[in-house]
């Protein structure tokens, strides 16, 4: 199969719904099918079990994220919120 070496995952779409969604979706699918850093235990072993649901496969923690990433950039923004009001008492 020589059409995935350019969109990736999104190659299994052939010519079809266009340039810009295929590479959209190749896009999400890329960082979706990622492992991630864990924030309990620092492995790199967290994969996307469902929408929105984690689990290292390290220390075995389940964690609820974003659909695509295990932190979305709203969440982080309030973690740094809240870290800086924990440091100002």
């Amino acid at each position: 199969m020589g059409r995935t070496k350019k969109v990736g995952s999104a190659g299994r779409f052939g010519p079809r719904y266009g340039v810009k969604i295929r590479r959209a979706v190749a896009k999400i699918e890329k960082v979706q099918k990622s492992r991630m850093i864990c924030p309990r235990c620092g492995a790199k072993a967290v994969r996307r079990t469902g929408f929105g649901l984690y689990r290292c496969r390290k220390c075995g923690a389940i964690f609820a994220g974003g659909a695509y990433t295990l932190r979305t950039i709203v969440g982080e923004s309030v973690a740094k919120t809240l870290e800086a009001k924990r440091g100002s008492r």
